[in-house]
């Protein structure tokens, strides 16, 4: 029997033999648990008046979860980032630099939206699928695939706009601040904020 077993164990016999929570916790913690188990082992079970130890939900890990939240995290990459690259495209032609020795034809914005074209459907259909049934929420957020990939998400998102704010900063005191690099740089953090709405309820939890 696993040790987390065993702990849970003790604490439902305890509770159902009339201890109470105070006195099992320091039992646990002077027989060398540590506090986090402790604590995670009494928080499993919820005091009912004249029933047993009610066992509280717990995390759960879903192969089908883990298909679906892989391919809306890479699904959700592939766009957000081809977004950013076409609306480059569409700001350096309406805000060409007079430096430059060529001009864009317009080949270069062909790539980002055949991606677009390919992921944004099958963004749109997991994210539908993800959220079927999605009244029971409580559920949903029990699941640990979808806090590790809400959480790698938010992770990459908010180091995306650290460093677009640090690029900006550099640039401001290099005294290269124009408006092509603002509007580039403005939307690289909208859409860095975008994506931090999308999970907005993991900020919550």
């Amino acid at each position: 029997m696993k040790a987390a077993d065993i702990l849970t164990e003790f604490v439902r016999d305890g509770l159902s033999g009339g201890a109470d929570r105070p006195a099992l916790a320091e039992a646990l913690r002077n027989a060398g648990w540590a506090e986090a188990e402790v604590q995670a082992a009494l928080g499993q079970w919820a005091d009912m008046p004249g029933l047993p130890p009610v066992p509280r939900p717990t995390a759960y890990v879903s192969a089908r979860e883990a298909l679906l939240y892989g391919l809306l995290f890479i699904a959700l990459g592939v766009v957000a980032s081809h977004i950013v690259i076409l609306g480059f495209g569409i700001i350096n032609y309406l805000l060409p630099d007079p430096f430059e020795y060529y001009t864009s034809s317009g080949t270069g914005l062909r790539w980002p939206i055949a991606a677009l074209i390919a992921f944004l459907p099958l963004f749109l259909y997991v994210n539908r699928q993800v959220n079927r049934g999605g009244g029971d929420d409580a559920l949903r957020k029990r699941s640990l695939v979808r806090r590790w990939v809400a959480s790698v998400t938010m992770l990459i998102a908010m180091l995306t706009l650290l460093g677009d704010l640090v690029t900006v900063v550099y640039v401001f005191l290099n005294g290269d601040l124009s408006l092509r690099f603002v509007a580039k740089a403005g939307l690289v953090a909208v859409m860095g904020v975008l994506v931090l709405a999308y999970y907005r309820d993991e900020m919550d939890g």
